[in-house]
């Protein structure tokens, strides 16, 4: 937080933009149009359309209230009005376990691979009752634990209205200040009792997404490809989903304006560091893989990356690529299904934030930083694409673009940017009144 948050930290609400409403209010429109359409022509297709882009807003949105709770965990008092963006992205964590119930219905087409016919060394946990249950409880408990800390962070700054000092609060936020604000204690009173229980909750949620989350990779994407194995990929999946947070949070930030160059200085190095992290989980779960060998371990990987990433057992094929410099033999291997889009994963949540934000200028550049904001989040929204869509339609490289496709994630976008909006204008998404 600021310096003396508890003198300049209040709620205001405000309506939304008329302009952003309409927007919002038609990207969810196409997507419902999108979805609807494809349940009739292509069920398969929407259903698995829908399940990448819950999981990834869901990521997200879970990541981003792990960037306050790590505020918070580490009592940071640089972020200011980082923290409360990072809040407002977090108020879609809640609708997480609706989506999963949603994408239940179409389990015949998300989890045909297994569903009905698992194999023999995971059937006794590849079930739809457990898999059902434990997704569901772990959504569940995100989700209340979320909603937890929202509320007892964002309560303090209800001051003027549970004190009558703001006068009647009108419109839809007046019943919910109401129960807000129930048994409202005073303002210092409220602000440390806000301190005392986020400390507790931070942690907590911090360890049950990077528990819970793993556990939602294990289910709902390494089982699209049953025979696969990696006990880091849940690791590997959650901090995507985290580091993509960090990553939008910083674009919010920089498209709100209301930020110093010194807060944007601080977000470049937490984007430059744990994308090196994220890389890091991503090189040593395929180092394994790439000497192990194992048919059961490399599908996963060939299926995305290509053959040229794996080790050819006799040694031949790199052999004549060395000897020759074969860029031919390279350049054909890179078109195999997904290659390109898999590299350009890479190029975007690693390499550009990587050596573009290797200087401190670009860190503190606002164009510069929400640039590669922008392009990590679309980078993880591609990611997570090509973690799904490959164990279901290996062969068609593009399977996730389409009509239907591009019409229910602009359906996603429309309904997280609206929730974002809606929080933001009623609870306060900057920590100071005026420019900080």
């Amino acid at each position: 937080m600021n310096a003396a948050p508890a003198q300049i930290e209040k709620a205001s609400p405000r309506a939304i933009p008329g302009a952003w409403l309409a927007v919002c209010l038609g990207l969810i429109a196409v997507g419902v149009i999108a979805f609807l359409a494809g349940l009739v022509t292509e069920s398969r297709t929407a259903w698995l359309a829908f399940h990448v882009n819950y999981l990834f807003w869901g990521a997200l949105a879970q990541g981003a209230i792990c960037v306050s709770c790590a505020f918070v965990i580490v009592g940071a008092h640089w972020p200011g009005p980082i923290r409360r963006i990072a809040e407002a992205l977090g108020a879609w964590a809640p609708l997480t376990p609706l989506l999963f119930l949603v994408s239940w219905i179409g389990r015949a087409s998300i989890y045909s691979p297994w569903l009905g016919h698992p194999s023999e060394a995971k059937a006794a946990y590849l079930t739809p009752v457990r898999l059902f249950t434990m997704d569901l409880g772990i959504f569940l408990a995100l989700a209340a634990l979320s909603i937890a800390f929202l509320y007892f962070s964002t309560r303090p700054t209800l001051a003027a209205f549970a004190e009558g000092a703001a006068g009647p609060a009108g419109g839809p936020a007046a019943g919910l200040f109401r129960r807000w604000t129930a048994g409202w204690r005073g303002e210092a009173r409220e602000r440390e009792r806000s301190q005392r229980v986020t400390r507790v909750l931070a942690p907590i949620i911090c360890l049950t997404y990077a528990f819970g989350w793993s556990f939602i990779a294990f289910d709902q994407v390494m089982s699209l490809a049953p025979t696969w194995y990696s006990n880091l990929f849940g690791a590997y999946f959650a901090w995507g989903g985290f580091l993509s947070g960090i990553a939008a949070t910083a674009l919010l930030a920089v498209l709100q304006g209301e930020i110093t160059r010194d807060r944007m200085h601080d977000l470049g190095k937490m984007m430059f560091a744990f994308s090196i992290f994220w890389m890091y989980l991503f090189f040593s779960q395929y180092l394994v893989i790439w000497y192990g060998n194992l048919p059961e371990e490399t599908s996963f990987v060939q299926g995305r990356l290509g053959s040229q990433f794996l080790m050819d057992k006799s040694g031949l094929g790199q052999l004549f690529l060395v000897q020759t410099w074969d860029l031919k033999f390279l350049w054909e291997r890179l078109h195999e299904p997904y290659a390109m889009e898999s590299l350009l994963v890479w190029a975007c949540c690693w390499i550009v934030p990587f050596w573009v934000l290797l200087g401190q200028r670009p860190k503190r550049t606002p164009a510069i930083l929400g640039t590669v904001a922008f392009i990590m989040v679309a980078g993880f929204w591609l990611e997570r694409n090509v973690l799904v869509w490959p164990s279901l339609f290996p062969d068609q490289s593009l399977s996730f673009l389409g009509l239907v496709q591009i019409g229910i994630a602009a359906g996603f976008l429309g309904a997280f940017a609206l929730v974002f909006l809606l929080y933001s204008r009623v609870f306060p998404s900057l920590a100071v009144p005026e420019r900080s």
